[in-house]
Order: structure tokens, then sequence, then C-alpha cells
């Protein structure tokens, strides 16, 4: 199975844009791009972003950047941003460069999935009963609601707009209701709103019913409140399959299902491209671990690199049709971990090269 808009015709390395970013992002993606090499053959095209690529060009994503996103097979990113608030209010941010980057790419589905590994029982904040069989999908829309709204800001005043069409909401519907059809019978998608309070969650309520009933009436739907989800998804996240919400609950309720992996540090992401059109041509996936930059432990080698190499094994599924592959490098993971491998966010002392290598060994 090839990428799709592959070209095809003689095999060649698949071409990655390699985007590593600020703080842990160039060691975890080290540590991804050995996990790679073990399973495929690549080639990987580096550039700048977020706060390194304003260092080096003044801008947080350059053109080079951008025309070697749109020239890949798939993007890799590590992590944006330096923890520090600019002197001045204007001047760029490095968290821009990602923004720019996903409405460039027309990525507008971010899936994030989350699921119990049996091996961290120990460290796990959540009791063993509460988490045990927990395998889940955040599926977030990412390019409306209150991040790309209307805004603005005075002395003492400020307001974000949040907005979305019924086309916004029905395309990253469509993903969640697709990705259930595929994980087999009884699956089913659970969407997140605010519809007591919010005329943009009514829209939403009203726009899935009418998908799920038009075009997946065999796929099981049920909604839920921001806030009863929020509650549920850590005393119950076993009950949950597929989750579908907006821009601002998915950024807060996927980081909230770290509780459920144990870490932060396992969770990976990919964001999914609208299909070509004429104006951009065909839009390449970007993969990334959902943990930030962490600034206060670059370059000491104390960063978990799993949550980068599992977003690495998110793109050899979704982005590179290598599912083979990706199902290697997610059992690496598992062998990893339950071989007693900890990195620090973990309970443990491994470093980043302990942790990596440990993979590879499972590999």
């Amino acid at each position: 199975m090839t990428a799709p808009g592959r070209p095809s015709g003689p095999s060649r390395p698949f071409r990655i844009a390699v985007l590593a970013g600020d703080g842990i992002g160039g060691e975890v993606m080290d540590a991804a791009l050995d996990v790679l090499r073990a399973v495929g053959d690549f080639h990987f095209d580096e550039q700048f972003i977020g706060a390194a690529a304003i260092d080096k060009t003044g801008v947080p994503l350059p053109e080079a950047t951008l025309a070697a996103c749109r020239a890949a097979d798939a993007v890799l990113l590590g992590a944006v941003g330096t923890g520090e608030t600019p002197a001045d209010p204007e001047a760029p941010r490095p968290e821009a460069g990602v923004l720019t980057l996903r409405r460039a790419l027309g990525l507008y589905a971010n899936l994030r999935p989350v699921r119990a590994f049996p091996a961290l029982s120990d460290v796990c904040p959540l009791k063993p009963e509460r988490v045990a069989g927990a395998d889940l999908v955040v599926v977030r829309e990412l390019t409306g609601g209150l991040y790309f709204g209307r805004r603005g800001r005075t002395a003492d005043e400020a307001f974000d707009t949040c907005s979305y069409t019924a086309h916004e909401i029905e395309r990253v519907s469509r993903v969640a209701f697709e990705l259930a059809a595929r994980r087999g019978p009884g699956a089913r998608v659970t969407s997140i709103d605010k519809a007591n309070v919010l005329d943009t969650s009514r829209l939403w309520r009203r726009v899935v019913e009418d998908l799920a009933a038009r075009e997946y009436p065999h796929v099981p739907v049920a909604h839920l409140l921001v806030d009863t989800a929020a509650m549920r998804l850590v005393t119950e996240p076993a009950a949950f399959d597929v989750v579908l919400t907006e821009n601002m609950f998915g950024d807060i309720l996927s980081d909230q299902t770290a509780a459920v992996a144990g870490s932060l540090g396992l969770l990976p992401s990919a964001s999914l491209p609208a299909p070509p059109d004429p104006e951009h041509g065909v839009r390449r996936a970007l993969f990334e671990p959902v943990h930030g930059s962490a600034p206060d432990i670059a370059g000491r080698g104390l960063a978990n690199p799993l949550g980068m190499v599992l977003s690495a094994a998110l793109m050899l599924r979704h982005g590179l049709g290598r599912a083979a592959a990706a199902d290697a490098v997610e059992s690496a993971v598992d062998t990893a971990l339950r071989r007693g491998v900890r990195p620090p966010d973990l309970g443990g002392s491994a470093t980043t090269a302990d942790t990596t290598r440990a993979v590879l060994t499972a590999l």
C-alpha cells in the first residue's frame, strides 16, 4: 500500500520532512529517526520551525520549511516553544509556526490514540481497575473554534471568538465515524460539546446527529457535555472508543487522557489533511508527540522519546501505508516497557538514549 499522493513507478525512499523544533524536540526526534532507520528506507529533510526558525530567519515558519513539507511524503514534528513570554507582545511567537503550518497543509483532523499500558500499572496515577482495557482515540477538530476566530485586546479588555461552520463539523465528524467503523463491531463515537450553553455546540450536535443518521446508522453515537466527559475520561476511560470534539475541548481533554497511559510523554498524534485541491496540490499529514518542548530539561538527556517514537509509528500507518512496520514499532515500545525501561516521567532513571536503545533492542 502506498501513501496517498505518492508517485507511482520505481521504488524510492520515503521523503520525510523532519522539523525537530525547540527544547527537547531534537533529542526525541533523534530517537524516532533511529527507530525509523531500523524498519525502513527513508530520506530525512531536516528543516527549522518555531523558536529555532525565528533565530535563523526571523519567522517561525520559513518558506523553505513549508516547501519541504509540501514536497515530502509525510511531516514529522518534535516540539515548539521556549516557555518564555516575549517582552514585545507583537514579536513572532514560536507556536505560530505550527498553527500556520496546519493551515497551509490543510490539516483539519487531529487523532490522539490513548491506551493503558499494562506494564505501567504501578506508575499510572489512576487505579489499575480504572484503566484496564482502555483503548480510545480522540478526534479533535483543528482549524476552527477559539484558536482561529476573530480576536482582540486592549489594556482592559480582550475577546476571542468561537466560530464553526456545518462543513467544518461534518468533515471532522466523518473522520471519527470512519475510524469507528474500521475499529470493528461495537465501536462507537462519543461526541463532546457544551450544547447546554454554546450555540456552536448546538450546531455541532445537530450536524453530528444528521451525519450519523444519513451515512453511519450502523455506528452507535452518544453525546456528552464536556464537563461530564472530563470526569468520565478518568473514572471510566474504558467506556470510550472514538471521542469526537472541537478544537479547544480536544486540546484540553486529550492532554487529560495522559493519566490513562501514565504520562504525557507516551502520547502520539496525527494531523490529517483535507483532500488536495488545485491551489495547494497534495497535502501531507503531520505527526507529532502531544508533549511540549520542556525547556527545563532540554539538553540533559532526560526526555521520554516514546511519544515521538509512537508518532513515527502513526506516520508509518496513516501517512505511508506501512502498517506492518507500525505494528513492529508499537510492539517494540510495549516490549521495552514490559522489560522495565522507565524514563524519569515514568518514575525511573533511564535516559533518552537508554530508552531508545531498549526500543531498538526489542525491534
